[in-house]
């Protein structure tokens, strides 16, 4: 794979599809509107797609893990429309993570987690 801080949006959304379309639905800008907290919107991605798409989240994730925390950055402020790291007072409770990278571990966990994923046991 290239480099990923030489990538622009584009290209990283092109990479990243599955996790591009998640960044425009439960963990976008409007993510409050799909739970009271970061944790819920996590939990919600899953629950809201089907078997081929969490498979293919699930790839794109471990390879954003495989990557340095600068490059996990980078791609981040692509993708999504929120900051995971920040301590944001509205909506009351949102939550936060300490990194970047703990927020991406959580949405891996949610989704190597579900039921659907774990029938199927290929993850």
């Amino acid at each position: 794979m290239c480099r990923l801080l030489d990538l622009n949006k584009f290209r990283i959304c092109k990479i990243f599809k599955r996790l591009d379309d998640l960044g425009a639905s439960s963990l976008g800008e409007d993510a409050d509107m799909f739970g009271d907290t970061l944790e819920e919107a996590i939990q919600c991605g899953p629950r809201t797609h089907d078997l081929p798409f969490k498979l293919q989240t699930i790839a794109e994730l471990k390879t954003l893990l495989a990557c340095t925390d600068a490059e996990i950055d980078h791609v981040t402020w692509a993708l999504i429309r929120i900051d995971p790291t920040a301590d944001v007072e509205e909506p009351p409770n949102w939550g936060r993570f300490p990194s970047l990278r703990a927020f991406w571990s959580a949405v891996l966990h949610a989704f190597e987690h579900d039921p659907e994923v774990q029938e199927q046991g290929d993850t």
